[in-house]
């Protein structure tokens, strides 16, 4: 069985992220990522849509002050 890959589902996902990051006023991901206690790297992957964890995301979204079901609204 082949592995899928969800390239476009993880676009959608990494745009989002970063939509959030632009309008809280950041923009620099570096930025973003140091003045929250994230590393560099790993964020920076994630708005590039490489895979990460959920806890990650959870722990981006309550940065953001957004739910899961808004952060989700849309995306396909």
């Amino acid at each position: 069985m082949q592995k899928a890959n969800y390239i476009e589902e993880r676009k959608a996902i990494a745009d989002r992220i970063k939509e959030l990051r632009i309008k809280s006023g950041y923009t620099s991901y570096e930025a973003f990522a140091v003045e929250n206690g994230l590393p560099r790297k790993n964020y920076w992957r994630m708005e590039t849509g490489e895979n990460f964890t959920i806890n990650t995301l959870i722990r981006i979204l309550k940065i953001h002050d957004v739910s899961l079901e808004d952060f989700f609204k849309g995306i396909k």
